[in-house]
């Protein structure tokens, strides 16, 4: 199954370290960072799910849930936790599917026959308070996630949701941001009326009013 940006992120109901969830009602009115994994006690892994540990208070911060997924039972994901806590100095609570019989995997298209029938590749979505996919990103299996990426990338998609602006490469909060071409000029003045810079007429810079 191709998951596109756009679509409404499926459905499931599955066990995991926190016990049964079903993503959407869990999920609810909150962004998701959901991210796969090759398998237990496997050294990036376990680096990865540290991070994510490490960072709780910046994605909370950011409305936003992690939850990860690995090709392995809650047995082993429990007994993984504690290696992951104690290597990484961190105390990991998000919760972590136990996607054994590849379920999940296969619905999210994380299984990719040229990397390995049974072991999800380093998947990452992010989805929406309205349960919409707004990102994918596919890592091969023996590269670690950008962590600083992936929540740049979540600012980027909240500061567009809330200001109807796009963000320039390798924007970062407080830079400078995009006035879209689909925005007249005449109601970019109400938007924005710290006005902007005009490169040229597809090429509108502002920054963010402070609050």
């Amino acid at each position: 199954m191709s998951l596109r940006i756009g679509d409404i992120a499926p459905d499931f109901t599955i066990d995991t370290t926190k016990g049964p969830i079903r993503l959407h009602d869990w999920a609810k009115g909150s962004w998701v960072f959901f991210f796969s994994h090759p398998a237990d006690f496997t050294p990036v892994c376990t680096t990865e799910m540290g991070r994510t540990a490490q960072l709780a208070a910046d994605f909370a911060a950011r409305n936003v849930k992690p939850l990860g997924l690995s090709t392995d039972t809650v047995k082993e994901h429990l007994k993984w936790i504690d290696d992951v806590n104690d290597t990484q100095d961190t105390d990991l609570q998000f919760p972590i599917i136990a996607d054994e019989d590849l379920v999940v995997a296969r619905t999210y298209d994380m299984i990719h026959p040229e990397e390995s029938q049974t072991a999800a590749v380093r998947s990452v979505f992010i989805i929406d308070p309205a349960l919409k996919i707004r990102l994918t990103m596919t890592y091969p299996m023996n590269v670690g996630r950008n962590f600083t990426e992936i929540l740049r990338v979540i600012d980027a998609l909240q500061a567009g949701d809330a200001n109807r602006i796009a963000t320039p490469a390798d924007w970062i909060p407080g830079g400078k941001v995009i006035i879209p071409p689909s925005i007249s000029n005449a109601e970019a003045k109400t938007l924005f009326p710290q006005g902007w810079k005009e490169l040229r007429p597809y090429l509108r810079l502002t920054e963010l009013a402070k609050v």
